[in-house]
């Protein structure tokens, strides 16, 4: 037992006499390490913060970079936030629904004649883009009436069926009339669900009226349970140059849409804009508040609002019918507006909300900046959705 400890011992200690051998060579130079200018180094500095620190460092040189000769490039660095007009963007915005309705039509009818087992697929592919059954039925139907048991390329019928849906939109296709009165603004109730965009549609409206078409515009702050509402639509208001009515968080809606009147009706505002709260519409006490802000502007003005907008989230698909049966029993809505068509592959639920409903749709949003929200075209639309140039 001790041989083995000694054994085993020796050879540890053989070892590490290797392992120095081979950190300290023979006839290698003695290093030794400046203990004491460590030391002051780490005195001097220990007081200083992470920031000083930071501010006394010297910053690493940025290289310089050189534009290649490669146009690829060129065309890649190039500023185009400024190019391209409004169908352009309408056409990136719809690009996924588009791309999901052009792909199942490829897939479908690439070795298909228009047959009714090819339209059944059609049509499935229609309600899968949010168009539902009763609008994806009509316009199968329609189809099929002319072209029926004929060959037909995945082109011709992306062409035919954005005729068709043309069809559909062009009676609701209305820009807002705003004609201001004798007296008083041309009054804009503003409702909708949490998180439609009501706030942004009505800063980018508020951009467009004043700072393009140099009306006289003017802003109320109805939603006043939420903070974050009235401080977004301060930073819309400024932006677009035009005053903002407010009261403090908690305070009555109804009186904000009031005291807006009067102070627009005062300073002769062209138009008057009222933001309401953000409610579900299966909340009856919220519904009743919305329809106690619309009494008030009765009361002011027995001929306001003239304009009810329900702004509409497109993500939401189908269930937006559910929200245009709701609000337009309350309010008495007159028109539609569609936002976040850019993150949504359901872009067909306008095409079944027209059918259903027959309300103007007004405008159509596609992004964040106040050109992203523009006039809805029909034909333009169609064209967009089905992925047509």
């Amino acid at each position: 037992m001790i041989f083995w400890r000694q054994n085993k011992n020796q050879g540890q200690q053989d070892g590490e006499k290797s392992e120095d051998r081979l950190l300290h060579p023979p006839h290698a130079p003695e290093i030794s390490l400046p203990t004491e200018d460590i030391k002051v180094e780490v005195d001097r500095d220990a007081h200083l913060s992470e920031s000083d620190i930071l501010d006394q460092a010297n910053p690493a040189p940025v290289p310089h970079h050189v534009l290649s000769e490669d146009i690829k490039e060129q065309e890649d660095l190039k500023d185009h936030s400024s190019e391209g007009g409004w169908l352009s963007r309408l056409t990136m915005g719809l690009s996924k629904s588009a791309h999901r309705l052009g792909q199942g039509i490829t897939d479908v009818f690439t070795k298909q004649k228009l047959d009714s087992g090819s339209l059944q697929d059609l049509e499935d592919i229609l309600i899968t883009a949010d168009m539902g059954v009763t609008t994806s039925a009509y316009l199968v139907k329609k189809l099929s009436e002319r072209r029926f048991d004929k060959a037909m390329t995945p082109e011709q019928i992306k062409q035919s069926l954005a005729e068709d849906i043309t069809g559909i939109l062009s009676p609701v296709s209305q820009k807002l009339d705003i004609v201001k009165p004798d007296q008083g603004p041309f009054v804009i109730l503003v409702c909708g669900v949490n998180g439609a965009g009501k706030t942004t549609t009505i800063g980018k409206l508020a951009y467009q009226w004043h700072m393009k078409e140099h009306r006289k515009v003017m802003i109320a702050a109805g939603d006043t349970f939420r903070a974050a509402a009235v401080d977004q639509l301060e930073v819309w208001a400024k932006r677009a140059h035009v005053p903002l009515v407010k009261k403090e968080i908690g305070a009555d809606s109804a009186a904000v849409a009031f005291e807006s009147y009067d102070q627009a009706l005062r300073e002769g505002a062209d138009i008057l804009m009222i933001d309401t709260a953000g409610r579900l519409q299966n909340k009856s006490n919220l519904m009743a508040e919305l329809q106690k802000v619309y009494r008030a502007l009765k009361k002011q003005n027995p001929a306001a609002p003239h304009a009810v907008l329900l702004v509409l989230d497109a993500t939401t698909g189908q269930n937006a019918h559910a929200q245009v049966k709701i609000f337009k029993e309350a309010v008495d809505v007159t028109g539609l507006i569609m936002t976040k068509l850019d993150g949504s592959a359901r872009g067909g639920v306008v095409v079944s909300l027209a059918q259903t409903f027959g309300l103007p749709i007004h405008a159509v949003g596609v992004g964040e900046n106040p050109e992203d929200l523009s006039p809805f075209q029909a034909k333009d639309f169609a064209l967009a959705l089905l992925g047509q140039n």
